[in-house]
Order: C-alpha cells, then structure tokens, then sequence
C-alpha cells in the first residue's frame, strides 16, 4: 500500500463518520466528472473569442506608473542596477536560464515549456489530471518546468525595455507568450497541474502587459494575451488548492484571483466572471490569512523561506488593492505587518534569512535582484514594508530599495540612523532568536507545521543556527530538492542532518519514505522559558519511542555560548527495562569553516574569524550536506558528539578561547 493511501486513511481516521462520507461522495464525483471533461476538451479545445477583447485595456491602476519612466530610469541608475538589469534581461533574450540550482543554460531557439532540462524529461501534453508528476524512479524535477513558466523573468525584460527604448524586450515578451500558449492547451499540459503556479504566470504576464503596452507590439497580441489571462482565471477558480489544510498554495490562488478580478472587472463582457474572482479572492483572504498567520505574525507553515514568500504575495497584493480602492481589514494589515517584524527579526547579520523547513527559491513577482541577488536576501521586501507601513527600523535593515522603487511615489529617508534589533521570540510561529553584539542563534521549538500534518516542516526541533560576526559557523541543511530524489529529501529533513539529539536512528516525528511532505505529529515541543539571552525548550518525540523527553537549554553571555542538554526520564512499566539506544548531537558546519582539534576543545575558523567549542563527551566529524538555495548541492562536515542519558550534557561555545 502506498504511503500517500495510508496517510490519507490515518488523516480519515481522525474525521466523524459524515465528513468521512461526504468526502468520499465528493472523490468519487470529481472522479466522474474529470472523466467526462477529458473527452469533451480532446474533441473541443479550451478557447474564447479574441474578439471579445478587441480594443479594450484594462483600466486597474497598476503598481507602478507609465507616465514617470524617466523617474525610475533615474532611481535605477542612482541604485548602480542599470547594467546588471540589461545583462539580466539580454541573458533572458538569449534563453539562457539558471532555475533552481541549475546554472546558467541555454535553453536554445525553441523552448520546451513542459521539460525538466536539468534531467531532459519531458511530460508530453495530455489532460492535466491524468499527468503523473511524481515518479520517484527517475530524477526528472516537475518544479523545473513550472518555475520557468511562472514567467518570472518578465520584470527585468521590462525594466530593461524601458532603461533602453530596445524593441528587442518586448518582441522577446511578445515571442515567447505566443510559444508558451501555443505549446501549453488549455488543461492539456503540465503547466495547468498547479494552480499555484497558473496564478503566478497570470500576475507576471500582467506585470509585463504594464511593462510592454507602449511598444509597438501588434494589436492582436494583447487580444491574445488578455484573452489567455482571462482562461488562466477560469482555470484557478474551478481549480483552487483548497483542503483541510491549507497552505502558501491556496493563498497564491486567491492572489490570482484578486489580481484578475481587478484586471477585467471593466470588461465589457455578459459572461464575465471578474467581480465573482475578486469577492471571493477579498473574503477568502481574510479568513485565510486568520487561520494561517499566528496571532504573533508568523505563518503556520513552520518555514522561514515560505514564510517570506506568503509575506511577499500579500503585501504586493494588498498595495495593488489600494491602489485600487479595496482595502483589506485592520486586523488582517495588523498582521501582516508582524510578518514583515518577524522577517526583520530572523534576518542574520549577513542579511540572510536562515533556511529553516522546507524552501523551494519560490517568489511571487521578482522586481529586483532576478538572477543576481541571493534567493535567501529578504531585505527588498524590507524596502517595501517600509514605505507601505512607514517604519524607519525597516528602512534602516532593508539595504535594498530596488523593489519599493515600482510601488511608490517617493522613497522615505529614515528619520533615524540606528536600530538594533534584539532578542525575538516566536512561541505560536515555534522560532526563537537570540543576540548578543555579533552572536545570532535562532531556535526552532513548536507546533510542526500546517496544522500538524508537517507538510512542509522537517525533524528540527531545538535545533539551531549560530552566526557569528556575520559568518554562518553552525547550519540548519536547507532543501537540496522535493521529488527529484527522495533519498536525499528524506536526508535533508531527517533528525540526523538537524542541530539537534537523535536517539539511535530514530525520527523526532516518523515519516513514510515515499510520501513525501508530511511528517507524523509526535514531537509537541514547548517553549518554556525564554529572555534575552536565554532559551529552554524541550520537544516529546521520543516519548512513546523510548520513554524520554529531550530539553535544550541555551544560553548567550557575552563571548559564552553554553548548550545544555538534557533527558527527563518518563519510562513505564513495559519500557523500564528495554535498551534505550546511544544518543548523539550533531553541529552541522557551514561548507567553507575551517576544523583543528586539540584535545577537547574543537576551532572552527572562517574568513579569520574563529570560535570555540568544548565538550566533554566523546566526539567525530562525518560527512555531511547543505543546501543554500534549491537544487544546489554542498558537501561539509558535521560535528557528532555522544549524549548521556543519565546526566546533563554540556557543550561550550566560545568567540575567545580563554573564556573555556
């Protein structure tokens, strides 16, 4: 019996008997219907009448404006971005893409929309539900052809094409809109199986329409394009991604939504569905972003990475809605602007945020940095955050203004110079954060993510991350990639590859090694103590295992970092004389820290700059591997050291030696 059945079944397991049926009545009529429509669109493609759109423009006012191109050519260059945005988008123009670790590779004259040209599979087109996506037999990567035709290139294609006055931009727009549609049928390829990514194709084709509308590209082409967009609404409506838990998936499909319902609520059309896309979008938001932002700002998928991009999709959503007239309820601005507090707050020294949970180098719109800037560097959604809610601790972090540039009017100087940002904690979100000078350490300690069902959290409780005078010295793994090879992702999200005690080889929560986003919810870690340079935390996933409960206690005091671990026996009468296995911790290394050993006390250097730790348990180094974006693969060692059951276990970290 495959994983993903018996999941489904122990998720059934836990409804009343009405919901169970009700679902199951729902399966069977969905797999009916699918079955019929199959047949009816092979013999009756998918269309609409171009005519419907003849001389008609949108009139949604968009996020920039076309009337001040010479303002942002200005700003642009000021910021030192004009060569790197024409380098960017002649690359783009030449085919040549670097998608999801990658590297760069040219695509060639004709583009295959529906290959993973990492792996050179390819779907061939067929009706959407019946393509397999995931075949854990081979190494082919379905995110491969849906990042490219997310379209995400558009922007800088623009932003050059404007910089430049170069037609060359927009025929290239124009050129390969026109390929994508003619090789991708509606419902009949593998770009139609996420509607997630149909809405953020949708929203990158209406950046660039605002982009290219002034070039000399033909009529007929913005017949045909709004025409597609209109379809590719049509399709997210009757496609949303919407179950007992939802997730960054549902919320970009009511991102679409939003989007085009603004964009065709003034077509004159009598079958128009635009005003139902657009209320549904609104309301479904707000009760969405209710139950799946924490009261304390963070998102509920227990994910650093997918946090920023729920961020970004809501605030760039909510600044086009304004700009429009509809407006989102206080309470759903008040959080999103502890998301945009939490970003700052987990923001590393070096800019970066860490990679905790899943992460696939997802965006919404990239209005800045595409191709250049590190997939890990937040600090332009910063930019935005700090013109849109008026906040100097923003504007003094962010660094980076680029993106906010094509959303306001006038960039704001910060009316004070210096901010430091300090201790953060996060019990509901489950991340911790603490400073000391040039010590930064995050903690994950909580709920697993997405309602439990750990969909996209890993085996990381109490594990952390310590950077040091803006160098990263102890990692969380990050994601190497989702299907491709599901060895490696059981790897990347297994306790073993965690800052963190594993008990022999057990998992903090069990998993299935084919099924392969979810986790079982075993593991109930709790905070229990927290200040400024002070953690206690304690998680439960060997409870039921082996009868013990593993506490982490941290704490930073000036150049002393001090790591207590800890187990609290709780064996019953059926465990009290069973073997517990031998227990370890593992510190897993960034890939270019440098390790000399003497005796006890283990260096760890960097670009000049050491720390130390001490312990007095029994230690080994043992090969080990990160990932700092999607797809991109690191060797590096991970220190494992021995933990005893019986006492607390000590580990010492220390910026100057003399402090051991």
């Amino acid at each position: 019996m495959k994983a993903s059945l018996i999941n489904r079944i122990k998720r059934y397991k836990k409804l009343p008997f009405n919901l169970i049926l009700k679902k199951i009545i729902v399966r069977l009529y969905r797999s009916i219907y699918f079955k019929f429509r199959e047949v009816r669109i092979k013999n009756n493609p998918i269309t609409m009448d171009c005519g419907i759109f003849s001389g008609w423009n949108s009139g949604m006012k968009f996020l920039f404006n076309n009337d001040r191109q010479d303002y942002y050519i200005k700003e642009i260059d000021e910021f030192d971005k004009t060569e790197e945005i024409i380098r960017q988008a002649d690359k783009i123009v030449d085919h040549v893409f670097d998608l999801l670790g990658s590297g760069d590779i040219n695509l060639g004259c004709d583009i295959k929309w529906n290959q993973d040209f990492k792996s050179g599979f390819i779907w061939e087109n067929e009706f959407y539900k019946k393509i397999k996506l995931i075949d854990l037999s081979n190494n082919a990567d379905v995110k491969v052809p849906w990042e490219l035709s997310r379209f995400q290139h558009i922007p800088v294609l623009g932003q050059a094409y404007w910089i430049t006055k170069d037609e060359k931009y927009a025929e290239e727009f124009k050129n390969q809109i026109e390929d994508w549609i003619k090789k991708n049928p509606v419902e009949m390829s593998v770009n139609w199986t996420s509607a997630m990514d149909v809405a953020i194709r949708a929203c990158n084709w209406i950046v660039g329409v605002n982009y290219f509308k002034e070039s000399k590209i033909s009529e007929c082409f913005w017949d045909l394009i709004n025409k597609w967009l209109y379809l590719h609404g049509n399709f997210i409506f009757y496609n949303l991604e919407k179950n007992m838990n939802t997730n960054n998936h549902y919320l970009t499909n009511l991102a679409g939504l939003v989007w085009l319902g603004m964009y065709f609520r003034d077509l004159r059309y009598d079958k128009n569905s635009a005003d139902n896309w657009l209320k549904y979008g609104i309301e479904e938001l707000e009760i969405e972003v209710k139950k799946q932002v924490y009261a304390d700002g963070f998102d509920y998928e227990a994910a650093t990475y997918y946090h920023c991009l729920v961020t970004e999709l809501l605030l760039y959503t909510t600044i086009l809605c304004d700009c429009n007239g509809i407006h989102f309820s206080q309470i759903f601005r008040q959080k999103l602007e502890k998301m945009c507090v939490v970003i700052l707050n987990i923001t590393k020294p070096d800019g970066n945020i860490p990679l905790i949970g899943d992460m696939d180098n997802g965006r919404f719109l990239v209005l800045s940095g595409y191709g250049s800037d590190d997939i890990r560097d937040f600090r332009y959604l910063l930019g935005v955050a700090a013109e849109y809610f008026d906040r100097d601790d923003f504007r003094i972090h962010s660094l980076n203004h680029t993106a906010a540039l094509w959303m306001f009017k006038e960039l704001k100087e910060p009316r004070h110079k210096h901010h430091i940002i300090k201790s953060a904690s996060y019990p509901q979100g489950g991340f911790h954060v603490l400073r000391d000078k040039k010590i930064y350490i995050i903690i994950r300690c909580g709920k697993n993510g997405t309602g439990g069902s750990g969909s996209h959290t890993h085996n990381d409780q109490l594990s952390f991350e310590l950077n040091y005078d803006s160098e990263d010295f102890i990692v969380d793994p990050g994601v190497f990639v989702y299907t491709a090879d599901y060895k490696m992702r059981n790897l990347f999200r297994s306790t073993k590859s965690h800052n963190t005690i594993q008990v022999g080889e057990m998992e903090q929560n069990d998993f299935y090694l084919d099924y392969l986003s979810g986790l079982e919810d075993e593991t109930n870690a709790e905070l229990a103590n927290f200040y400024n340079n002070f953690f206690q935390g304690r998680h439960y996933g060997y409870l039921n295992k082996v009868g013990v409960i593993h506490e982490r206690i941290i704490i930073v005091n000036s150049n002393l970092i001090e790591i207590k671990d800890k187990f609290i026996h709780k064996l019953n009468s059926d465990k009290e004389n069973a073997k517990i296995p031998p227990a370890k911790m593992s510190f897993v290394l960034d890939s270019d820290v440098k390790i000399t050993t003497s005796d006890n006390i283990i260096s760890l250097t960097k670009k000049r700059k050491s720390i130390y730790i001490m312990t007095a348990n029994k230690y080994k180094f043992e090969k080990a591997w990160i990932a700092k974006k999607y797809g991109k693969l690191l060797e590096t060692k991970k220190l494992v050291i021995s933990a005893d059951y019986d006492k607390l276990n000590v580990t010492k970290i220390a910026i100057n030696i003399i402090e051991l």
